[in-house]
């Protein structure tokens, strides 16, 4: 772990996956973490006593990204407890993959009030908030890309964070702040593995020359880059985080 930089993260839908594996990477790299969850407070609380165990800093903050009020309070939050927030982690999202003839209102609207709802407001309260010189990092799919049948709606919504975001980017102008995604492809968490049979999951893994699955880690790799010194010249871009495949 090492020693704090100063610097406050806060990541949505942090409690398991991928956001899970970003905050402890992030904390890992001197952050101290917000770990915003919508409803598993036991599962943030077992990311915020992981990071703590080594030594960082992390605050389990319970947050609907979908609700204006919850947002602001998310920030709130992390200013009471941190000073403020230097880099937000849009990761919190929902994929539930159907054809368009079968799908219905609900599942169209559960996914513009998260994926794309969710994103506006932390972005918004972040273009109001962020300190200078930070970083925003949203959550796309490789799935633009890819154009996988049964993941219209699914990857619509993505296709949208991924245009808000450039936009934010040039909005930023004069602060110091970028404003990229990061668009995974299949990546091996429990929410991804669930149902899924053997043979399909082989059949995802081969779609990357790579021929496996991205792990948590490798996502949060790529956060971490986009977080970090390193990445203060790359700004307004999408990374496609897939091994290749598209």
């Amino acid at each position: 772990m090492n020693a704090q930089n100063g610097k406050v993260a806060l990541v949505t839908g942090a409690s398991r996956g991928i956001g899970a594996a970003i905050a402890q990477r992030l904390a890992h790299d001197g952050f101290a973490i917000i770990v915003n969850y919508a409803g598993n407070h036991a599962a943030a609380e077992t990311v915020v006593n992981a990071i703590q165990a080594k030594g960082g800093q992390a605050l389990a903050v319970q947050g609907d990204v979908a609700a204006t009020a919850a947002v602001r309070a998310l920030f709130d939050a992390a200013e009471a407890r941190f000073g403020g927030v230097d880099v937000l982690v849009n990761n919190a999202g929902i994929f539930k993959p159907a054809p368009i003839a079968s799908s219905d209102d609900a599942l169209f609207d559960s996914h513009i009030a998260i994926n794309i709802k969710g994103s506006f407001n932390t972005m918004r309260e972040a273009a109001n908030r962020l300190r200078h010189g930070g970083r925003v990092i949203n959550f796309s799919t490789s799935v633009v890309g890819l154009k996988l049948e049964n993941y219209a709606i699914y990857a619509a919504t993505k296709a949208a964070v991924e245009t808000m975001g450039a936009i934010m980017a040039k909005e930023m102008r004069g602060r110091g702040i970028t404003v990229n995604a990061v668009a995974p492809g299949p990546t091996a968490t429990d929410l991804f593995l669930d149902g899924k049979s053997p043979e399909l999951i082989d059949r995802l893994a081969k779609l990357s020359p790579m021929e496996r699955l991205a792990t948590p880690d490798d996502i949060a790799a790529v956060v971490a880059f986009l977080a970090g010194p390193d990445g203060a010249w790359i700004n307004g871009q999408v990374l496609r985080a897939n091994g290749g495949m598209v």
